[in-house]
């Protein structure tokens, strides 16, 4: 593999290198599970599932991690708020984020570990790092000395002594300290046993007894939001490397924030949209195309507009294969020369973009000087049906290590999808409420899906979009 990835840790392109049984390892946090999941959620999902896409289709093994967090303070206060048990949401949530996830098409991580699954392995770190005098009992808390790892902020660039004094906390030694185990208090109604008391882990050490179980030391990549970089990822390293002197993870690869107008996406100020509902109004391919044609490293508007751009760019695709298809019912014997060097180059153009960084706008770019190539070699002449599958069999390849496979999906029964029968249903429904705004946002998602809607004396009709 030629794969280079952004590490935040050095600052520069690093070589994305198996770890020693030939598999590339990679772990990236995942959710909090105390509401649903909202559409910024998914874009560190959707991104480390199509770079592990990426990587098989290339040939290399690959082991994706992504854990999920059932224990935590914003579960609790979730929970009591709804007068339920801590246990009891945390399992709903889970079940509800991989329902959403699912929606998109992507399949599952190879591992998906809890922290009510890891307790084990995450007393048996925390009782490493005391014994090697990097921790230190309080009253039935245990805290990370920071001070006693010399490389503490060399992931976020920052020195402990310029860090502001957050937290002070009565039972630390030092401000900076950070909680690796919380005893139980009144009102959480979940603990566990340690050799400290009853009590549960601190968010930190929860993820470096996930991914060492997983994975192992030194794996390959490490990744997750840009706003995990400090303090959650910076503690993680000290945790691990403080615990087994050895580098935790090569690389450290951070996804940007989605944004609404200046502000990032957030559930603590209300500005959400759920992933559940984006993908039900316009669709699982809308929604990762609407990823692939930007950057990871940039912040991503989230709006509408960019919906429908995302919405256009599958049309286009999809007629690229409709016309394709059509010519294959009746082939020419032909072999467009253009075309063929089109199948080359946008080969060529999409792995150099993807190996540069996870360069999946390049990509895209590369997808669609192939379509553009397609449809101006149908307009030539009738390719030869070798030719025309070849081209077939490319465009999808490039698709597929995109997450986006379907798009190639022939048109199946009446020719319209079931997702599009489902949209018009629904979209039949709210004008008979007389909920005009969610008729029209229901044309809306139609067009998206590559359809247009006309309603005529008859009832509605969809058809192809032109």
């Amino acid at each position: 593999m030629s794969l280079r990835l952004h590490s935040t840790l050095t600052g520069r392109a690093e070589p994305v290198q198996p770890d020693d049984d030939g598999v590339i390892g990679i772990y990236a946090c995942g959710p909090t599970v105390y509401s649903r999941i909202h559409i910024g959620n998914a874009r560190p999902f959707v991104v480390f599932s199509v770079l592990k896409r990426y990587l098989e289709r290339r040939g290399q093994r690959a082991r994706l991690v992504i854990n999920v967090t059932d224990v935590n303070d914003k579960i609790y206060d979730a929970a009591r708020a709804e007068g339920i048990p801590s246990t009891e949401l945390a399992a709903r949530c889970t079940r509800q984020y991989i329902e959403d996830t699912d929606l998109l098409g992507l399949g599952r991580p190879d591992a998906e570990p809890l922290v009510t699954g890891c307790m084990d392995d995450i007393v048996a770190l925390i009782a490493d790092l005391v014994d090697k005098d990097l921790a230190y009992a309080a009253g039935g808390d245990v805290y990370f000395r920071v001070r006693g790892f010399p490389g503490y902020g060399k992931l976020s660039g920052r020195d402990p002594d310029d860090m502001a004094d957050t937290d002070p906390g009565e039972r630390k030694e030092d401000p900076l300290d950070f909680a690796l185990w919380k005893g139980a208090k009144e009102g959480e109604d979940a603990s566990w046993d340690s050799p400290w008391g009853p009590g549960r882990p601190g968010w930190h050490i929860e993820c470096s007894a996930m991914a060492e179980r997983e994975l192992g030391m030194g794996f390959s990549v490490h990744g997750g939001g840009i706003d995990l970089v400090f303090p959650h990822h910076e503690n993680e390293i000290a945790q691990s490397e403080g615990a087994h002197g050895a580098p935790f993870a090569r690389v450290w690869m951070h996804n940007e924030m989605l944004e609404l107008s200046d502000s990032k996406m957030s559930k603590s100020i209300g500005n959400i949209a759920l992933l559940a509902d984006v993908v039900q109004r316009w669709g699982a391919d809308v929604v990762i195309a609407y990823f692939m044609q930007s950057h990871y490293r940039s912040r991503l508007p989230f709006s509408d507009e960019r919906l429908e751009d995302a919405a256009a760019a599958c049309r286009r695709i999809r007629n690229a294969a409709r016309a394709l298809d059509r010519a294959l019912a009746d082939p020419g014997d032909d072999v467009d020369a253009a075309l063929a060097m089109a199948v080359v180059d946008a080969r060529t153009r999409f792995v150099d973009a993807m190996d540069d960084d996870f360069g999946t706008p390049g990509a895209m770019a590369a997808v669609f000087e192939l379509v553009r190539a397609v449809n101006q070699a149908l307009e030539r002449g009738r390719p030869s049906e070798g030719q025309l599958q070849e081209v077939r069999l490319e465009l999808g390849a490039l698709l597929d290590m995109l997450g986006l496979a379907n798009l190639m999906q022939p048109d199946a029964g009446d020719g319209v999808p079931d997702v599009v029968r489902d949209l018009l249903r629904r979209r039949e429904q709210a004008r008979a409420d007389r909920d005009f705004a969610e008729a029209d946002a229901l044309r809306d998602a139609i067009l998206a899906q590559g359809y247009e809607l006309r309603d005529g004396p008859d009832g509605p009709e969809v058809i192809p979009a032109s």
